[in-house]
């Protein structure tokens, strides 16, 4: 045994927490209360989820909803798709400026985004070229945090100088994964370095299918398909886990690109937005040990053995169903279920898309009988959002990476919030629960001082 491994084996005792202690200091475990909805801890006027209702006391589950800046998204998605045209930028602009643009101004704004697309000189081959990683978001924060010396004022927080920070990362976002995956692909894959430029008429969705294919083309149902899924990422509450990292590094005073590689430590995680990649990951282990797809005991039987963690990842989760907010439906995956319907019949992919279904049908009722949970559980975004990202044939390590590019937006605006109408640092409390103990001079300490003690 090395000495690492000999040290990690008596963290397990000198980190251990009895979990009747949170319930005697009433610790709010995840900021969650007991009846699971989210401790209070700020306010916004940016994005709004609804899933349930308190009534006497009692939490009622209802169909979800989302807002951006009190606006609904579906009817953000039914307008933009009956004029016919892409919507990301439009949610981009709502977002950080609070209002709808006009038509002058969203065209003046899509420009300045289209401009700020291109990286600094000599950042792609310095900072993405030559220092490539596996993970593609490991790579969009190092890069992140890398701009700051690209930066005239890094260090200024006017609304002014942040809010420029902000759309010029917001712009460079889809840039810098595309090339940061082309690197990954070339020296860790031993595929062929191909580095498209950027066309600068293109909107986000449209970019980024450009820059990832090797051939450059796509449809415009394609490129329609990934403006929708942008659309439905782009904010979430102040409350998600990388939105409120945002608002928490925000409220120190630090800067821009410290706080926006915060949002995308938090995002990387497979319980937040690498859990799409995992979606994919267990519908394709479904297929492979499920001998007959339609059949649903079959279908069935091996849910049951990922619920019992003998089955796919063991982790005992089933990915892409619940959510910590919504319970009757999640909004965004009954969008992008319709629009991934679409686009399973124009790939011929239906069969799968059917299983994604069933599964989503199958799941909420098992996971009460399995676990004897009695929460309402429906499919989150994440059920579809990665099958989408397949059919459009968006390489698995982008899949998290465009939920960022997305998301970013909203990080933005919750950034700026913060400045402008925060003005105290976030600081919860911990109890401290370990027992005093006497300091022993170095020459008295025995074996039971080792770390396996």
């Amino acid at each position: 045994m090395n000495i690492v491994s000999e040290y990690a084996k008596g963290l397990s005792g000198s980190d251990y927490i009895d979990a009747s202690l949170y319930g005697k200091y009433n610790v709010k475990r995840g900021l969650r209360n007991d009846n699971n909805s989210g401790v209070l801890v700020g306010l916004t006027r940016i994005g709004e989820v609804h899933g349930y209702i308190i009534s006497e006391g009692e939490k009622l589950p209802v169909d979800g909803k989302l807002f951006y800046r009190g606006i609904d998204v579906e009817d953000i998605v039914n307008n933009v798709s009956l004029e016919g045209r892409f919507g990301f930028e439009e949610v981009v602009y709502l977002l950080l400026f609070g209002e709808l643009p006009d038509a002058d101004r969203l065209d003046e704004f899509m420009k300045l985004i289209n401009l700020n697309r291109v990286l600094p000189q000599g950042f792609a081959e310095d900072s993405i070229m030559k220092i490539p990683s596996r993970d593609i978001m490991n790579k969009l924060a190092c890069s992140v945090l890398t701009l700051y010396s690209y930066d005239d004022k890094p260090e200024c927080l006017s609304v002014e100088n942040v809010l420029r920070q902000c759309m010029e990362l917001i712009a460079r976002f889809p840039t810098i994964a595309a090339y940061a995956y082309r690197a990954k692909r070339h020296y860790f894959n031993k595929s062929s370095l191909i580095i498209h430029q950027l066309n600068p008429d293109y909107n986000t969705a449209e970019t980024i299918l450009s820059l990832v294919r090797s051939d450059r083309q796509f449809t415009r149902f394609e490129a329609e398909a990934l403006d929708l899924a942008l659309i439905l990422h782009a904010e979430h509450g102040g409350g998600n886990n990388s939105t409120f990292s945002i608002h928490l590094v925000t409220s120190a005073a630090t800067d821009v690109y410290s706080a926006i590689s915060a949002g995308l430590a938090s995002l990387k995680g497979a319980k937040h937005g690498g859990a799409n990649y995992k979606v994919v990951g267990m519908v394709e282990a479904i297929k492979h040990n499920v001998k007959k797809l339609d059949n649903d005991g079959e279908l069935r039987n091996y849910l049951v053995k990922i619920l019992k963690r003998q089955a796919f990842d063991k982790t005992g989760i089933i990915y892409g169903l619940g959510h910590a907010v919504y319970t009757v439906s999640d909004p965004r995956a009954v969008i992008l279920r319709e629009k991934a319907a679409r686009l399973a019949s124009e790939k011929n992919c239906m069969e799968e898309f059917e299983l994604y279904r069933r599964i989503e049908k199958i799941v909420p009722d098992l996971i009460k009988e399995v676990k004897g949970s009695k929460k309402d559980i429906c499919a989150n975004v994440d059920l579809y959002s990665g099958f989408v990202y397949k059919m459009l044939d968006i390489p698995a390590e982008l899949y998290t990476p465009i939920f960022a590019i997305s998301r970013v937006a909203g990080w933005c605006a919750h950034l700026l919030e913060e400045i402008v109408a925060g003005g105290q640092i976030i600081r919860p409390a911990y109890k401290c629960v370990q027992e005093h103990k006497k300091y022993v001079r170095l020459g008295e300490r025995g074996a039971s001082a080792s770390p396996e003690n």
